[in-house]
């Protein structure tokens, strides 16, 4: 007898997942909005960005290019 466990997950078809999507939405709890102060750039210590990740930003077009 085989041990192979066989995912539902790997069969799922895109209209099942949204299906499920759809039946969990009203579940889901949306919480109360609240205003977002921008943050000084000042106040932004301890953020380092790797020199390959940021020529990856940097090669790349604006946003609707």
């Amino acid at each position: 007898m085989s041990n192979t466990i066989v995912s539902r997950e790997s069969e799922m078809s895109l209209a099942e997942l949204r299906g499920d999507c759809a039946r969990m939405a009203p579940h889901w709890v949306v919480p109360e909005r609240t205003a977002v102060k921008p943050v000084e750039p000042s106040r932004i210590h301890g953020v380092t960005v790797p020199p390959s990740s940021a020529r990856l930003v940097d090669g790349m077009s604006g946003y609707g290019d």
